[in-house]
Order: C-alpha cells, then structure tokens, then sequence
C-alpha cells in the first residue's frame, strides 16, 4: 500500500490486487458486535523511534490519530510480573545478583545507544555475543528466553545484528492509532486511490505470466490484465509459486529464506488479568506460549465494550502441532496457565475467543544474513519482490514495512516504466 500511494502521487497508473477482505496485512483487524474499534489480528504498536511510519501518517493526514503512551513490560519470575522499561527497573529486579544487573544495564545501554556496525555484528551469534559480554546468568533468564521464543529450534542461530537492532529501534513509549492499525490501513487505502490507484479487496492472484514487454496477471476468476512492471509483495514461497520460472540461482536464495510461523489466542475477559501490565514475557518451559499481551492496560477497554482484551501469542516452526490443533484444542491448553498468572481466575471471565494464524510471520536470520536476501529487483525485467524477509537488518514491523514499499517504489519510477502492478 506505501509502495502504491508513492507510485500513484508520482502520476503512474497503478493497480493493487489484494487477497484478503481488508487492507493491513498482518496489521489488520476483526470487529466484534460489542467494540467501537477493530483489534488486531496480531499484537501490534510502533515506537516513537519508528520514523517511516510516522512520516506517511503525517502525509495522509492521519497523524492526529496517533498518540504514544507510557506502559509496563514486564519478565516473568518466580510467579510475577517484573518490570524492567528502566535503568532503575533492571537494577531492582530480584532475579539476577548486583552484578550482573548493572552489566545488563551497560550491554543494553550499548546497544540502544552507542554506535555500533551491525555488519560486524552480525559475524556472530546473539547467543554468543549476550554471554560473553553481559554474562551466562544474564542471557540465561533473559536473552535466552527471548531467542528461545522468537525462533524456537533456530535460537543458536540468531546473528547478533538482529538483537542489536531489536533493541535500537525500541522506546519506552508506544505509539497506537485511534480505530487501531486497521484504521490507519483503511486511511492509507483511501489515500492511496485518491491519488489515482486502483485497488481491489477480495482478489487473490491465480497466476502470472511474463510477456513481451512485461507481465499478465490473471486474478482468480476474472480475465488476464497486461502491466509493464509487478511488484509481489508476500512470503517467499508465494513469489516461488507465483512466478517459477526465475532463474534457478535466484530460486535457490528464496529457498534459503527460512522463517517462523505466528499463533495467537485472543481472549475477551470480564475482568482485567495481570494487574495493570501490557507485556509479559513468558517462560515457555513454564507457559505455552510466549508473550501475553493485556492490550487493554494499553487502551481502555471502553473503546471493546468493557471487554479486558488478551493476546497469547507464539511463534512456532510451521510444522508445529498449534497450527493444526482446534481452536477448542489450543483453547484448553493455554486456559489453565491463566490461572498461574492470577490464581483468580476462571473460566467464566472468557466471553468470547479468536484464533489466528500465519505461516510467515517471524525470518530466521543466521550469521552473514545479509549476503544472502535477494536485491528488491529480480532476475526478470520489471519483476520486484519486497517482503519482511528483505528488512533485515530490523526485525518485521508496521513501519519497516512502510520504509521497504516505499523504497521499492523509488527504485521502480528509476526504471522510468508507466505502467505498475503490486500483487
């Protein structure tokens, strides 16, 4: 959608096939009969840090819409919550010695704050780097976690340059859109045809084909269209399935790009859960899942009808049993551990539940990553591929997915070409 607003603002005729209902991607929302705004399918929020998305919210005239707020981040120990937003947090939690608070203070310090080259970083692995310079105790209980849950069997894998730039780009506020992220993408949308685009909901792409003199697109069940460039913006599988016959070398990179899948439970309860945390996050040799998220010590459960809005979210290997189970199933797997949460508990504060699910939701980024992501133009002329796998070396996001549209825009008006498709 950035790259579509940027291409039509710049007078190009450009179409958007989009698969899903509604705008947003992984941003998007669902609506309950009782709430006044959508939620997202997925926990998001951006930082204040988070310049590109900033910038087009302005653009748009949607930048009164977005507010920032402190909240509370919590580790879980020893049957509670932590706090650890701060310098003065860290040094008071009881879970490491003196010692190894204030060297987690200094490593985090560091790396938010001090310049550092993440192509040098990025030669070793984050297990590595956390345990030698902010101690074992240090990236046991907290690093290794964070590694554990992001990337599961991969943890070991994981270059340091992606911790490091988790951590810079991170800040103790957040920001949150009024209507949600489903909001902004609807606002991004309209303003995008406004400037000229042309964008259909509902219109997953069966097939393309390379012409002369550029691509044809078939939507499934309606005629082939003829464009001069195609941008695809999904996974890496998609763009394999979509378009095999790239050159075998070029295959052969998209194959390496390895990722983890999302799931994620959300509860509407009648009472709020974690006594006034937004994020916790969870041991999983402890709990089933990763973060647990109460959006609404965010925003005021007003705005969902009373409701007090919980994320239980993971990420898992595609192939994981979660993402065949029942939503039953998951149900009441993750139910009981609510109750080590909050012994008050019970079932009967669930009025209602949601599971989502995505294949492609989190890249596994091992050492040397960067040499291995494929450039934004392909192989093929007025083939261009951009995806969360090519923002590296930041991790996926709302606003790096801004920064990456509009870059490829950029590079697709340098091809001097009228007529543009983004898939």
């Amino acid at each position: 959608m950035s790259a579509a607003y940027d291409l039509a603002r710049a007078g190009q005729q450009v179409q958007v096939f989009e698969s899903a209902s509604a705008a947003g991607g992984l941003a998007s929302g669902f609506r309950d009969e009782a709430w006044s705004w959508p939620l997202e399918r997925f926990y998001h929020h951006i930082f204040t840090t988070d310049k590109a998305i900033i910038e087009l919210a302005q653009q748009i005239g949607f930048a009164d819409r977005l507010f920032f707020r402190s909240q509370i981040t919590a580790q879980w120990w020893r049957g509670r919550g932590y706090d650890l937003n701060g310098p003065m947090q860290v040094l008071r939690f009881p879970g490491l010695p003196f010692p190894d608070r204030v060297r987690f203070g200094a490593v985090a310090f560091y790396l938010k704050y001090l310049d550092a080259d993440w192509r040098r970083l990025e030669r070793t692995t984050a297990a590595a780097w956390t345990s030698r310079w902010a101690g074992k105790n240090v990236y046991r209980l907290l690093w290794r976690p964070l590694l554990e849950g992001k990337f599961g069997p991969h943890a070991d894998e994981v270059n340091m340059a992606w911790l490091w730039a988790r951590i810079r780009a991170r800040s103790f506020k957040l920001g949150y859109f009024v209507g949600g992220f489903q909001g902004f993408s609807d606002a991004l949308l309209a303003a995008a045809r406004r400037a000229g685009a042309q964008v259909q909901l509902d219109a997953p792409v069966a097939q393309v084909a390379q012409v002369q003199g550029g691509w044809e697109v078939t939507v499934r069940g309606a005629q082939p269209e003829r464009f001069d460039q195609l941008l695809v913006t999904g996974a890496p599988g998609l763009l394999t399935k979509l378009v095999p016959q790239l050159p075998a070398g070029y295959l052969g990179q998209l194959s390496k790009l390895r990722s983890m899948g999302a799931v994620v439970l959300t509860l509407a309860l009648t009472q709020p859960l974690t006594g006034g945390l937004y994020w916790v996050n969870m041991p999983k040799d402890q709990f089933p899942y990763l973060a647990l998220v109460e959006h609404t010590n965010f925003i005021a459960p007003e705005h969902y009808g009373g409701d007090h809005l919980i994320y239980l979210g993971d990420y898992l290997e595609p192939s994981h049993a979660y993402f065949s189970m029942s939503h039953a199933q998951l149900l009441a797997h993750f139910l009981p551990s609510l109750q080590v949460v909050n012994p008050a508990f019970r079932p009967e504060w669930v009025r209602k539940s949601w599971l989502h699910r995505e294949p492609y939701a989190q890249p596994i980024v091992p050492v040397g990553h960067s040499a291995h992501i494929p450039p934004l133009g392909t192989p093929l002329p007025g083939l261009f591929w951009a995806s969360m796998s090519q923002v590296y070396p930041w991790d996926r996001g709302t606003n790096f997915a801004v920064e990456l549209g509009r870059k490829v825009a950029s590079e697709m008006l340098e091809r001097g070409l009228s007529a543009l498709h983004a898939v």
